[in-house]
């Protein structure tokens, strides 16, 4: 069994975040990481190995983006993944969701060919950058595969999956057949740290890296030019204003507070 993790590189969210001169997000001059959200799919991806022990199931974790987002599948071999494929070509810049779902499909079927199958593909329920949560079925739909999504509990046995999807004030529960793209939200269980070991073992790992023409995808049918929706604007973030202090000298400050809290609107 070969199961595929889809993961993506973000900019820190505790880093200064910016835009390019075009408005797309800054992904080169910034710090990096591993989507927090995509650390769960590599969590669940491991487990699904884990429980079937006996069974010969490969995990491999793939990535679209520049050269830095290598750092993404480093990451999820470092956690356990057997192999990874990094995805990079200048023309990706700029591409939106239907752009990014059509090069993660041609990438897992090339992993499918190469591999000989892919019955399970595992996305984050949302990037932490971008946090659309439309691309697990927009790959499903490219790939031809049932989408099973939003799943805080995994189960399986044999060829059958079944999640419980958290709503409002009721939990469904659903079921389907391998093979099938499924996403998890951050409810599916902690994702483990690299362990010393994983990380030295991951250097000796394969990783790919392939282009679009490695995929057989027209560099026109991908990138800004072709984007759905773009950015037209961006304002910048106005510097934090000095906090107001209330005092209490002459024990007026409860009186104080309520005015305060009542002109701001917040009672």
């Amino acid at each position: 069994m070969n199961i595929v993790v889809c993961v993506k590189y973000v900019p820190d969210a505790t880093a200064d975040r910016k835009f390019e001169d075009d408005f797309t997000v800054d992904r080169v001059g910034v710090d990096g990481l591993l989507s927090e959200l995509d650390e769960y799919a590599v969590e669940q991806a491991l487990q699904f190995r884990e429980k079937r022990e006996g069974e010969d199931i490969t995990v491999t974790a793939l990535t679209v983006g520049p050269e830095k987002a290598v750092d993404a599948v480093r990451k999820a071999l470092q956690m356990g993944a057997d192999s990874a494929v990094h995805v990079s070509d200048e023309a990706i810049a700029g591409s939106d969701y239907v752009a990014t779902s059509l090069v993660l499909a041609k990438a897992v079927e090339k992993i499918k060919a190469e591999q000989g199958g892919a019955d399970l593909v595992v996305c984050g329920m949302a990037s932490t950058d971008a946090a659309g949560s439309v691309v697990p079925a927009m790959l499903a739909e490219r790939l031809g595969l049932p989408q099973v999504t939003l799943a805080s509990v995994v189960e399986s046995q044999g060829d059958q999956v079944r999640i419980k999807r958290d709503n409002e004030g009721s939990t469904e529960v659903i079921g389907a057949t391998l093979p099938i793209v499924l996403s998890v939200t951050d409810q599916s269980g902690e994702a483990r740290y690299p362990s010393f070991k994983g990380i030295m073992a991951a250097k000796k790992k394969p990783l790919e890296t392939w282009s679009l023409a490695d995929l057989g995808v027209d560099a026109g049918q991908v990138g800004l030019s072709v984007a759905w929706t773009h950015v037209e604007d961006t304002t910048q973030r106005p510097p934090r204003t000095a906090g107001e202090i209330v005092t209490d000298e002459d024990g007026s400050g409860a009186g104080a507070l309520v005015d305060f809290l009542a002109s701001k609107k917040f009672i």
